[in-house]
């Protein structure tokens, strides 16, 4: 798998977490609301990540982690960016030197 495909996977899985996260809460005044939890898998052999999303088993929020969540989720979002950014300029650059 290329490093884009890796890297585009794990900005997907960050977007599950930024939508989870603010889903959560956006509903923290819910009466009953059970938030929603994100769970990433690796996929093997370092060919990125999966995404499932399920619900918390009890009802209640948990303001400071979906705010932690929130901003986890951007760096790795950041990151993964970086990544994909960085391959498609070594390909440019490898192109350029076979012409």
């Amino acid at each position: 798998m290329s490093i884009a495909a890796t890297s585009l996977s794990g900005m997907n899985a960050a977007q599950a977490r930024l939508d989870s996260a603010g889903h959560n809460i956006a509903n923290l005044q819910t009466e009953g609301f059970r938030r929603q939890l994100v769970q990433q898998s690796s996929v093997a052999p370092a060919a990125g990540v999966t995404v499932s999303i399920g619900q918390a088993s009890e009802p209640g929020n948990a303001e400071v982690d979906d705010m932690v969540g929130l901003i986890e989720a951007k760096h790795a979002f950041g990151a993964n960016l970086m990544a994909f950014r960085t391959q498609d300029e070594m390909t440019a650059s490898l192109l350029d030197i076979r012409a």
